[in-house]
């Protein structure tokens, strides 16, 4: 009798391998939708719309971008988050949503448990540019200005608890300066506002200064990222400022893939792997470089820890600054 159950237990382990090989070897059968909780154009839409480009070729399968705006980006995450967990609906993840983790006490889902993060993709730096009427050339002559004239100077940002604003907000905690905060509604109008001369500063996604920079209509003079960019090798990182107080500094602007934990381990596997091709193919690198994106893979464990570190990053963030939810 203990021979037979011996038997029927290893015929059911093959039989379950069997399953996952074959469903690992079908996916994606059907059309696979990427969520992104921003609107059209922007570095997230961009990312996923080059990287879905690819797979659709790789997979001989429709990878569809749905954009769904709403409640800083929670409404497409929650779509996600309420999808059957089967790799056909994920997620275009941005720092944004670890933001949204660190602000808000009520929301549906946890980041960190219900979402496996697969992994990361692109980043779109941060950049602090100024109006050339602005003497300064250098992040160091900018703190200088802003310790000398402490409220004096007023400079513009994305939105209020956007990526940006933090950014900033960190570096002004650090550097122990003040200065008033603009928030638009969205990047591209914070920084036309800087190029009129509304404001004489402004903290935004290097792909909305970056046709400025190169008209000479912006001056950038500095980037939040740990890296250079390649889209403007000559900005410098706040971290290489030779301000001591920002030598660990580093906040970065990126983009990633998240699925339901519950998805099957075997196609999570697969997504990495695909994805990871996807960016490695010379002519997304191309499309990535001229839309004024840096590749940032990370893989599944990297992204996940990145996402930790964030969140908690924002938390202190929020405390210092006492930002509050619109």
């Amino acid at each position: 009798m203990n021979s037979m159950i011996k038997f029927f237990m290893v015929l059911s382990w093959v039989a379950s391998g069997f399953s996952a090989t074959a469903q690992t070897s079908s996916y994606p059968s059907q059309p696979v939708k990427l969520m992104v909780t921003f609107t059209p154009g922007g570095a997230a839409d961009l990312t996923a719309r080059i990287i879905g480009e690819h797979l659709s070729r790789m997979w001989n399968q429709q990878v569809v971008v749905d954009n769904k705006i709403g409640a800083g980006g929670s409404i497409g995450v929650e779509q996600v988050f309420r999808a059957k967990p089967d790799g056909y609906t994920l997620l275009l993840a941005s720092n944004t949503h670890a933001i949204n983790q660190a602000l808000y006490n009520n929301l549906p889902f946890d980041l960190r448990k219900d979402f496996f993060a697969i992994a990361s993709l692109t980043s779109s730096p941060i950049a602090l540019a100024v109006n050339p009427k602005v003497s300064v050339k250098n992040l160091k002559e900018f703190t200088a200005l802003l310790r000398s004239q402490p409220g004096k100077i007023a400079y513009g940002t994305c939105g209020v608890a956007t990526a940006h604003h933090f950014a900033m907000e960190l570096y002004k905690n650090a550097t122990s300066t003040f200065a008033v905060h603009i928030p638009e509604r969205g990047c591209t109008p914070a920084v036309i506002d800087a190029v009129s001369g509304q404001v004489e500063v402004v903290i935004s996604s290097l792909v909305t200064v970056l046709p400025f920079a190169k008209d000479q209509k912006l001056r950038v003079i500095g980037l939040t990222s740990r890296e250079h960019s390649a889209s403007l090798p000559s900005a410098v990182p706040f971290r290489e400022s030779g301000i001591p107080e920002l030598a660990n500094y580093e906040v970065e602007n990126y983009y990633g893939v998240m699925a339901s934990v519950n998805t099957p381990k075997d196609i999570l596997a697969k997504l990495e792997i695909d994805l990871k091709k996807a960016l490695e193919s010379p002519e997304v690198k191309t499309q990535l470089s001229t839309a004024g994106m840096d590749e940032f893979w990370g893989t599944s464990a990297q992204f996940a820890n990145l996402l930790s570190s964030d969140i908690e990053k924002f938390k202190a963030a929020i405390k210092i600054a006492n930002i509050k939810p619109e």
